[in-house]
């Protein structure tokens, strides 16, 4: 049996090995969640540094200027618990849901999406590291907002470290429903408004005490997620804080972190294949 070279062959004769199939290149291993959220975190921490930090002093100023309002009407009592956990909580809803939905308002109509989308890490990676680090940036503002707060109302001020249970919990359901506003909005100063409305609501049903406000007002209050961090943390002003619903409290909110950051992921899934 004889060989014949493959360039004595006629013009649309396949050697074997051209005719074979080629084989589907070999694809490396997927992109863990924690590493990558790790890396989204860390990208988005050093990005914003510099540029929220003025915002994040507006973001305090703000809050405290509403407590030395609300010094003047306000004794003390259930009311004076009200004002203070609700100012310290409005910081994290100025940046985590406010900002927040600004920024991946701007994402999505700048085509930012379309980076993100080309790298191996996880959609839930991009929305959890971009929230995170956003509600990183309330952890200063907040304490000193709630230090402020107990100087001016009389209150105690040993039971504060609550606030490391309060921020990134009432961080995350905010910071969820800011980036499902960003990424739902068809336009990017939509999601502003959305961002400004929210934050607004948190101003008006969080600093104010509820037992001042209508019935209606008080159903829609029991509706935003931060709701249940303001709860939990004015009942640790009290003499003899009922542990039980500071924990009830802080689960609900926790609940919705993960709701609203599952809906936040579901949305950027959908937005980035566009």
């Amino acid at each position: 049996m004889s060989v014949v070279p493959a360039g004595a062959l006629p013009a649309g004769v396949l050697t074997a090995e051209e005719a074979a199939p080629a084989r589907p290149a070999a694809l490396g291993p997927r992109a863990r969640l924690w590493p990558s959220l790790a890396a989204v975190y860390r990208a988005q921490l050093s990005r914003a540094r510099v540029a929220r930090i003025p915002l994040l002093f507006v973001a305090t100023f703000q809050s405290v200027g509403i407590m030395i309002l609300m010094r003047g009407v306000v004794d003390g009592g259930g009311a004076a618990r009200a004002v203070v956990a609700g100012s310290s909580v409005l910081v994290v809803a100025f940046v985590a849901l406010n900002l927040l939905a600004q920024y991946f308002g701007q994402l999505r109509a700048s085509g930012g999406l379309d980076h993100y989308a080309t790298l191996p890490v996880p959609p839930a990676a991009v929305v959890l590291g971009a929230a995170g680090a956003y509600a990183s940036f309330t952890v200063p503002g907040t304490v000193v907002t709630a230090v402020v707060g107990c100087a001016l109302f009389g209150l105690p001020l040993a039971h504060l470290w609550i606030l490391v249970a309060v921020i990134p919990l009432a961080g995350a359901a905010l910071a969820g429903l800011g980036a499902a506003l960003g990424l739902l909005a068809p336009r990017p100063e939509l999601a502003t408004l959305l961002g400004q409305l929210g934050m607004s609501a948190a101003l008006l049903l969080g600093v104010l005490p509820p037992e001042r406000m209508p019935q209606a007002v008080r159903l829609a209050r029991d509706l935003l997620p931060s709701t249940y961090g303001v709860e939990a943390f004015a009942r640790t002003f009290a003499p003899h804080p009922d542990w039980a619903h500071v924990l009830g409290d802080l689960a609900v909110c926790g609940m919705v972190g993960v709701i609203s950051l599952a809906v936040a992921t579901r949305a950027y899934r959908r937005a980035a294949v566009r």
